[in-house]
């Protein structure tokens, strides 16, 4: 194992969304990431996030059963850090909480993932990103001036959840190995919505933001930040915020429409204006005419049309796992390159080579199998 993480251990607990997505940050820059999965999800259809299960191990088992319990315990014993993905009390009804897992590991890290966090009115009860992001001030600001438009389940799941969890965790485990001493990490969602907005929450005071959707410099009410339709049904996107920049796009759109970035009372009829000359070419057309250094507009290109854009070709940001077009790991290191990611984990893929990393030999693993305690997945048997 290679990269920069290389000798950190996390163990968590299956899940969807930030938690595994988490493992794929980590486990793509070389952290050795097990994932302890249920027994119903062995052989079953693929998770539909599957991708971010991409370099990590999967360990099929019953914790629900006192010897699948001991499995964790035993998993975590020289672990780095553990992820509990359950709702507020869940993980010590099963045992597998931070008073029995760090009696286990002194030194361990114990990192409960959820949406509303381990206290307050609302830590028991269920929801989604949408739900995250509608509480904690973002949603209201994203979409028309009608409507809030959900922006997919990026600001709430990937950004507030799945980052803030892998800075938290390597935090925790930096102070860890100084101090020798684990400690319990509260990482909710909806603390991670709220620290992603800081910048609004002080412009709105100052006067430099207005609290209402389409009204503002950043959310598409001005017409030199924003998108526009083309001819064939295409999209552009132009971030014009400079004076310089935006005198360039101007230039080369062929238009003479004031910039007042101050007077938002113009923004419409400016926009309309962009507008319409937009609608008079192709997308593809106006990627020739506004590739300049200055114009800041770029094609809205599809999840399909990404990876084929010459910049993000050249920059290999987009690789192949198992024929499948995603992200490369990321950040990139100068020294400690990060190896290539491994295909993702199902559940059960790694469970045998796990256990007889633990120590347990054929007959054990044959028993805990027999017992329904167990499972290793069909597609990697001889693992």
């Amino acid at each position: 194992m290679t990269g920069p993480l290389r000798g950190v251990r996390i163990v968590m607990m299956g899940g969807l969304g930030p938690a595994p997505f988490c493992g794929m940050l980590l486990g793509d820059l070389g952290a050795d990431v097990i994932r302890v999965d249920g027994l119903p999800g062995v052989g079953g259809p693929l998770p539909i996030d599957y991708t971010v299960r991409r370099s990590q191990r999967s360990l099929a088992a019953d914790v629900k059963d006192p010897r699948g319990r001991e499995l964790v315990h035993r998993l975590v014993a020289d672990a780095d850090a553990f992820v509990d993905v359950y709702r507020p009390g869940v993980a010590e009804r099963l045992g597998i909480g931070p008073d029995e897992l760090c009696e286990r590991n002194p030194r361990l890290v114990y990192a409960r993932m959820t949406g509303y966090g381990q206290d307050g009115p609302l830590a028991a009860h269920a929801g989604h990103d949408i739900n995250y992001i509608a509480l904690a001030g973002a949603l209201h600001g994203i979409g028309t001036a009608e409507s809030p438009v959900p922006p997919l389940n990026l600001v709430g799941d990937y950004g507030g959840g799945g980052m803030l969890l892998a800075v938290g965790l390597l935090s925790a485990i930096l102070e860890g190995r100084e101090s020798g001493i684990g400690q319990v990490l509260d990482v909710a969602m909806v603390d991670g919505v709220a620290t992603l907005l800081a910048p609004y929450f002080g412009m709105v005071p100052a006067g430099t933001w207005r609290d209402r959707r389409h009204d503002n410099l950043l959310d598409g009410a001005a017409h030199f930040y924003g998108v526009y339709g083309t001819a064939e049904g295409g999209h552009f996107a132009v971030g014009a915020m400079e004076p310089k920049f935006y005198a360039e796009l101007c230039d080369r759109l062929g238009v003479d429409v004031p910039h007042d970035d101050e007077a938002p009372e113009t923004w419409a009829a400016h926009r309309a204006t962009l507008a319409a000359r937009f609608a008079e070419k192709s997308r593809e057309e106006w990627e020739r005419l506004l590739d300049t250094p200055g114009c800041c507009a770029t094609p809205v290109l599809s999840l399909t049309e990404a990876p084929r854009h010459p910049h993000l070709a050249a920059r290999e940001t987009f690789i192949d796992v198992d024929g499948v077009t995603q992200p490369a790991p990321a950040p990139r290191f100068s020294r400690t390159r990060p190896p290539v990611p491994t295909s993702p984990s199902l559940p059960g893929d790694h469970t045998r080579t796990l256990l007889r990393e633990l120590g347990l030999d054929a007959d054990a693993i044959t028993a805990l199998e027999y017992a329904g305690v167990i499972a290793q997945s069909g597609s990697k048997s001889a693992t």
